[in-house]
């Protein structure tokens, strides 16, 4: 195939090099003018892992000249997490970027590992989830630090391809009130306990992404989190991945149903209600937040085990 422009060699969507990089970056400034995400005078915080996405992101960011500043939780899953760090640090460095460090350890005296296998110390309890405990650690870290911080907004590495799963995960799930929750900016709106959440990759997909990170040299891992391997999201990653070889265009249908309908209706929930949580002061739908539920169930473990 040839560039669209110039007729050289394509490197990705139709373009070589050269203007596949143009193309890109213009494309992450148009998805976060269309969809109003923040403006240059604003503090963004980009949650990096390490990975391909988010760290595209924080680069295309930087370039386009938005303030921003890394902030990155370690998970303390072995040698994964070490080598994402330390590539963190060398893109940040390299691209003077502000990077603030978060850990687990530091934070709840523990590792993701440690943590899950206390948690499921017994085959007859209830199941933790690895990527589930990481989430919801990592989500309330990430928002209680955009807040002592002063940040705008948190902007993540969501691609289309994230949406597109997200949203049938939801629908398998008949979970309505988190689907209606997806989209270029996260929630529903009017709820100041949470510091707002944004999407600029929401219209790039993971192929694009990718190619533009090897195009850069990034130095990111592009293996899937060893601690994933059970994950509900791989059986919809795999699932779209095969239909799409024959769909082409199935995963931005996907997306733009979910823009043409739940999206539209999200004003009408932007006074929703979220209450606090009895044990930290969380913002939380339930009495107990599920940070607080995880962290609970693991120090009565930890007790019965001593």
């Amino acid at each position: 195939m040839k560039c669209v422009k110039c007729g050289k060699e394509e490197l990705c969507s139709g373009f070589c090099k050269a203007h596949f990089k143009r193309y890109f970056e213009e494309k992450v400034q148009k998805t976060i003018r269309k969809f109003q995400l923040f403006i240059h005078k604003d503090k963004i915080a980009v949650a990096v892992s390490g990975g391909k996405d988010s760290t595209v992101l924080l680069y295309v960011l930087k370039k386009l000249e938005y303030n921003v500043t890394g902030i990155t939780v370690d998970a303390y899953i072995g040698n994964y997490t070490k080598q994402n760090l330390e590539n963190l640090k060398s893109v940040c460095g390299k691209y003077r970027i502000p990077l603030k460090v978060v850990g687990f350890k530091e934070e709840f005296g523990y590792s993701l590992c440690y943590i899950t296998s206390i948690l499921n110390g017994s085959k007859k309890e209830k199941k933790f989830a690895s990527c589930m405990v990481c989430g919801v650690l990592r989500r309330y870290l990430i928002n209680k630090y955009a807040k002592e911080m002063k940040f705008d907004a948190v902007a993540t590495g969501h691609t289309l391809d994230d949406e597109a799963q997200a949203f049938l995960m939801n629908i398998f799930r008949n979970d309505v009130a988190l689907a209606r929750r997806q989209g270029p900016i996260t929630g529903t709106g009017g709820n100041s306990a949470f510091v707002k959440r944004v999407k600029p990759l929401y219209l790039c997909t993971e192929k694009e992404t990718t190619a533009y990170s090897k195009l850069m040299e990034f130095p990111v891992n592009y293996e899937r989190c060893p601690c994933s391997v059970d994950a509900y999201r791989r059986n919809f990653r795999s699932f779209l991945e095969e239909f799409e070889k024959k769909h082409p265009s199935v995963k931005h249908n996907i997306v733009n149903f979910f823009l043409d309908t739940l999206n539209k209706e999200k004003a009408n929930y932007s006074n929703d209600v979220v209450g606090s949580c009895e044990i930290c002061g969380e913002p939380s739908a339930r009495s107990i937040c599920k940070k607080c539920e995880i962290i609970g169930a693991l120090r009565k473990k930890l007790k019965q085990k001593s």
